[in-house]
C-alpha cells in the first residue's frame, strides 16, 4: 500500500503519530530554585490624617428656622396681642387673622388683603413677629441691605406735577396728572376724593383704556394669595409714569372678583374704570403726585398661615366624638328602606 511505502520511506523509520513518552524527561539541576517564595508588596505607611482647620460651624439661629415641619404651636385668641416692642409695633389677632400695627400707618398691615377667612384663628405656627425691614421687627435680618445716603447712584424721585422734560437722558417717559377739563389743572389732594378729582367721563375711559388692551406687558399679576402687601408698592410704582395700571387676576381670588376689586380700591386709593373677565383697570387719579403718595414699608418674609378651625367638623353640634361615632356604627347595622 501507498501508506507503508511512505512510512518505511522516513529517516531512521519514525511514526510520526506516535503517542506521548510515558516517562518524563530528566530534570535540569543546573538552575537553583529557591525554596521560600518572594515577600509581598509593603504595605504603604501614611501620616495620621490632619484635623480639619475649619472652624465648626455656629448653631443655627433659632429665629432663622423654616417655619414648615415645625412643632410650633401657641393658641391665640381675638384681638390679643401676641407681640410688642414698646415703640407702638405689635402683632395682634383681628378680625380678618393675624395683623402688623405700625406708628403712623393709615390702617393695618396683612399679608393679604383679600384672602382672610370669616373666622378669627385659634394657633399660630411660629413665634410673632414683624416681617417688614429693620428698626420694625425683633427677628435676626437676612434680607438686602437698604440703600446708603453716601451711595454714588442716586435714583430720581419723580414729581408727577413737574415731570422730567421728555428729552432728558437716562429718564423714562413719565405722564403727567390728567386728564383734565378746559381750563382747569392739577392741584394737591390728602383725601381719596381730592386725588380722584372728577368722575372720568366715557370717552376719557375710552382714551385710558384702548391703549393698555393692545399691549401685552405685564404690570400686575394677583395670584392665589389675593391682593398681597407687596403689591400695593407694585401697583405705585406702576402708577409713576401711567395713569392706569393693568392687573391680571388669576387662580381662586377671581371666584369673588367683587370681594378683589372691593379690596383693590380700598388699599391703593385709586378707582376701577374698565373690568373685563380676571382683568382689571385702575386708574389712579386726576390729581395724583407720585412724590406725595403713601409710602408702605415691604414685606422680607412671607408669614407661616396660622391654625384655623376645621372646615369638616368631627361631630355635629351638641354631640362629641365618641357619642357620634357611636351613632355612626348604629346606622351602618340599620336596615336599608
Amino acid at each position: 500500500m501507498v501508506i507503508v511505502a511512505l512510512s518505511s520511506s522516513l529517516p531512521g523509520g519514525r511514526n510520526l503519530f506516535s503517542s506521548l513518552p510515558s516517562t518524563p524527561p530528566p530534570a535540569d539541576h543546573t538552575v537553583a530554585v529557591s525554596a521560600t517564595p518572594p515577600p509581598p508588596i509593603p504595605v504603604p505607611k501614611y501620616p495620621p490624617p490632619r484635623k480639619s482647620q475649619t472652624p465648626a460651624p455656629p448653631p443655627p439661629n433659632p429665629g432663622l428656622k423654616y417655619h414648615r415641619h415645625s412643632k410650633y404651636h401657641k393658641p391665640v385668641r381675638r384681638g390679643e396681642v401676641i407681640a410688642s416692642d414698646g415703640a407702638d409695633r405689635s402683632v395682634i389677632i383681628g378680625e380678618s387673622g393675624v395683623s402688623y400695627l405700625l406708628p403712623g400707618a393709615p390702617f393695618e398691615f396683612q399679608f393679604s388683603y383679600s384672602e382672610t377667612p370669616k373666622v378669627a384663628p385659634l394657633a399660630i405656627r411660629e413665634p410673632a413677629f414683624l416681617p417688614f425691614a429693620p428698626p420694625t421687627m425683633p427677628r435676626p435680618w437676612t434680607g438686602k441691605a437698604p440703600l446708603k445716603s453716601t451711595k454714588k447712584k442716586k435714583i430720581p424721585l419723580f414729581d408727577s406735577f413737574n415731570p422730567p422734560a421728555p428729552d432728558a437722558k437716562g429718564v423714562k417717559r413719565v405722564e403727567m396728572p390728567g386728564p383734565f377739563p378746559m381750563g382747569k389743572f392739577p392741584k394737591e389732594g390728602k383725601t381719596r376724593e381730592e386725588i380722584l378729582g372728577e368722575p372720568l367721563k366715557k370717552w376719557e375711559i375710552q382714551m385710558l383704556v384702548k391703549p393698555m388692551m393692545s399691549d401685552n406687558r405685564q404690570y400686575g399679576g394677583l395670584g392665589r394669595d389675593g391682593l398681597t402687601h407687596n403689591m400695593l408698592e407694585l401697583i405705585h410704582s406702576h402708577w409713576k409714569r401711567r395713569r392706569v395700571c393693568k392687573v391680571r387676576c388669576l387662580g381662586v381670588p377671581t371666584v369673588d372678583m367683587d370681594n378683589v376689586c372691593h379690596h383693590i380700591e380700598e388699599k391703593t386709593g385709586g378707582k376701577i374704570i374698565y373690568r373685563v373677565g380676571g382683568v382689571v383697570y385702575l386708574f389712579r387719579g386726576r390729581n395724583y403726585n407720585y412724590s406725595t403718595r403713601p409710602q408702605y414699608p415691604v414685606m422680607l418674609w412671607k408669614p407661616a398661615a396660622p391654625v384655623y378651625p376645621k372646615l369638616i367638623q368631627d361631630a355635629p353640634g351638641g354631640l362629641t366624638k365618641a357619642e357620634a361615632d357611636e351613632l355612626r356604627m348604629k346606622g351602618k347595622s340599620l336596615l336599608p328602606i
